[in-house]
């Protein structure tokens, strides 16, 4: 193989892993469901769609990921299930300034 085609390839390969991973992360993202009250971790930290704690919110706490803004998003508590922004859990942690 020469010094070319080696470069194509290494190209190609690391332009097949990126489309993979970003796909994969997307699909990820729309195959997410909305956390229902009645699951069973979400009974266990006391989860709620609407927060009844002055100042603590899904949105405000350390644990939520994504894009701010969106009323629903992925929680590193709840894999694989969107909170709700203005959701609050016993997990909540205040969200550490960047």
């Amino acid at each position: 193989m020469s010094n070319l085609d080696r470069r194509t390839f290494f190209k190609i390969s690391a332009g097949t892993v990126i489309g993979i991973t970003a796909g994969g992360v997307s699909l990820s993202a729309l195959a997410a469901e909305k956390l229902k009250l009645d699951d069973p971790l979400a009974a266990a930290m006391r989860y709620t769609h609407k927060s009844e704690v002055e100042g603590q919110i899904c949105g405000n706490c350390n644990l939520i990921q994504g894009e701010d803004g969106q009323e629903w998003r992925p929680c590193a508590i709840f894999p694989g299930k969107l909170v709700a922004n203005e959701g609050w859990c016993a997990a909540w942690v205040k969200k550490i300034a960047a």
